[in-house]
């Protein structure tokens, strides 16, 4: 009889510890909603590709003075399978299983590589960071590539297209 008591004792602290952890996470998209503006949506054409075209994992975006404050708005914080695809327009991350991320080139300030971000944390330069303005906010998105080799290209085009680097955007 004591196995099982400890037994339902354990399943029920475990239970207990998964719904704080929802309802915090429910907490903090409701919070950020009220600062964040919705996120922008993809034009119907991005024109003309500055790279080829990568896959990867979206990791998810942060605000960009804490690698670790991940934005929760709709579905910004779920990591999932993504191409990130970069045009004269911006930039597109269509993820697989949720709504693509599309970051315009005039918001883009800048590209970086960095070991961790969004509660991931890789091998050095393991992620692709695109640091962009949102509203007021400045935000870190990061992606992780399938093949790294491209990341110093896309760093290099990306801060391109930045405006405080002389881009078009």
């Amino acid at each position: 009889m004591t196995r099982v008591l400890l037994s339902v004792a354990v399943l029920l602290f475990f239970a207990l510890c998964l719904y704080g952890m929802w309802h915090g996470w429910q907490r903090r998209k409701r919070a950020q909603a009220e600062v964040f503006d919705a996120f922008p949506q993809p034009p119907a054409t991005t024109g003309e590709p500055l790279l080829p075209e990568t896959t990867g994992v979206y990791v998810g975006t942060t605000t960009a003075a804490n690698w670790q404050d991940r934005v929760q708005v709709g579905d910004v914080g779920h990591r999932a399978e993504a191409v990130a695809r970069l045009t004269g327009e911006g930039l597109l991350l269509d993820r697989t299983g949720a709504e693509p991320l599309w970051i315009p080139a005039a918001s883009i300030r800048g590209a970086r590589t960095a070991r961790g971000l969004a509660n991931k944390v890789m091998t050095a330069d393991g992620l692709l960071v695109v640091t962009w303005q949102h509203g007021e906010q400045l935000l870190d998105t990061g992606f992780r590539g399938d093949e790294k080799d491209v990341y110093e290209q896309w760093v290099s085009a990306l801060d391109a297209l930045a405006p405080s680097q002389g881009g078009t955007a």
